[in-house]
């Protein structure tokens, strides 16, 4: 095949995913799994080598995309969160309840039970186990924007503020922005599982230092870098900075990188940086309509990336990446999908107060279906390919083949069901029948 077939495939793929946001609005499949598809139909033609990403021998560049895309998601996920969080509000706070309850319940507890799975039924060494399990545990900003908030709106409450209504698209989206960084601790601690083995070796360098260092660091930069860039595009006192006027949505694409890169340097957790400096941007004049020029063009730009990154995947999947796929790989992702995701999700929302409304709590129909759409994806291809090229990890090829079954069973089980799901959701909310009262 010659790289005028390359262009012709690249050009059709690029139509589809323009098209196809828009034609599968009201259908019941999502783009990606179309997209998905492509991909894999692509991979059974005769199709150039270099088309073929395979992780032994494009690591790198597997890491890199897949890193950028989930850091333009990132952004793209803090600037379409309408609900405020205030360091000194209880009340906002509380708002975020469910988010908490997501991360620090149930994501430790899925990282639990999937590396129990690798090490019990495929029989991973420990570290192998550990790092599936953390790879597999954030869910994903990138392709789960069906069941996320759709981008930042100027709708008041009650009570003069911008606030989310949706309490499954808030919980699932917040999760999905400050997962990614939060499962690097588990990563870094399957990495050094794998070089230094004892946890008594490096047990507490990692809690001081991974574990809590490197999220202050995170969080901290990405608020200083969202602050002094908010103040700049909306109060400088020059007209040439204050980008609100100029209007230029490429300031938002800056703000990816500034603090990725700030933080990264500084030895902190990117991911959390840029939805933190994403979160403290929206902060600045909620009501003003420049957050959705910001938001539209970073969602086009993930829309492409996301394109290509799926295209590359299909075609892996049906080039050979799947060489290590055995039915202990596909009960591990169908258990992962249909049940630890589910039941740790729905436990960890089960605790807490009785839902009221304006609280951040979730109706039991809403706890079920934020627990069942943990949508697993690119970041968990980044951190796989960032973890074998810090470590040598003996079971790669299996590693490889499960993550990539999962993300395959996620965007086609949650693909096909998000649409109807939230369909259902979103009349009984109108009617009153979901939420606090349900």
């Amino acid at each position: 095949m010659n790289a005028d077939v390359v262009y012709l495939l690249a050009g059709v793929s690029l139509l589809l995913a323009v098209v196809l946001p828009y034609a599968l609005r009201s259908a019941a499949l999502s783009a990606p799994v179309v997209l998905l598809g492509v991909g894999a139909l692509i991979g059974l033609l005769p199709v150039p080598d270099d088309v073929r990403l395979t992780p032994s021998d494009d690591r790198a560049l597997i890491e890199h995309v897949t890193e950028f895309t989930v850091i333009v998601a990132l952004m793209g996920v803090g600037l379409a969160l309408d609900r405020p969080l205030s360091l000194r509000s209880r009340t906002s706070w509380r708002r975020w309840g469910s988010t908490w309850r997501l991360l620090l319940l149930a994501m430790p507890m899925s990282i639990a039970a999937v590396a129990l799975l690798g090490w019990w039924t495929l029989g991973l060494a420990p570290a192998s186990a550990l790092l599936l399990g953390a790879v597999l545990a954030p869910t994903d900003p990138v392709l789960a924007s069906d069941v996320q908030v759709e981008g930042p709106t100027t709708d008041e409450d009650d009570e003069g503020n911008i606030d989310e209504r949706d309490e499954v698209r808030f919980a699932l989206t917040s999760e999905a922005g400050l997962n990614d960084g939060l499962a690097f601790p588990f990563v870094y601690a399957a990495i050094l599982l794998a070089g230094s083995g004892s946890f008594a070796d490096w047990g507490m360098k990692w809690l001081a230092w991974d574990l809590v260092g490197k999220v202050a660091i995170g969080v901290g930069l990405g608020f200083v870098v969202g602050w002094i860039l908010a103040k700049a595009a909306f109060h400088s006192w020059r007209q040439s900075l204050r980008m609100t006027e100029t209007g230029d949505p490429l300031f938002a694409l800056a703000a990816v990188l500034l603090s990725y890169g700030v933080a990264e340097v500084a030895g902190g957790y990117g991911f959390l940086a840029v939805f933190t400096c994403a979160m403290t941007i929206r902060s600045a004049e909620r009501n003003h309509d420049y957050h959705a020029l910001m938001h539209e063009v970073i969602e086009r730009l993930e829309r492409l990336l996301t394109l290509i990154v799926l295209l590359l995947l299909g075609i892996a999947l049906t080039g050979g990446l799947l060489t290590g796929l055995n039915w202990r790989v596909v009960a591990i992702g169908a258990v992962l999908i249909l049940v630890v995701r589910p039941v740790t999700a729905w436990t960890a929302l089960r605790i807490g107060p009785r839902a009221r409304a304006g609280s951040g709590q979730l109706g039991p129909r809403e706890k079920w279906a934020t627990a069942f759409f943990g949508v697993r994806g690119i970041g968990s291809i980044y951190y796989l390919a960032y973890a074998t090229g810090q470590e040598d990890f003996s079971d790669d090829s299996i590693l490889w083949s499960t993550v990539a079954f999962v993300i395959t069973l996620s965007v086609i089980v949650h693909g096909v069901s998000a649409t109807p799901v939230m369909r259902r959701l979103d009349k009984r909310r109108d009617d009153g029948e979901v939420g606090p009262r349900a």
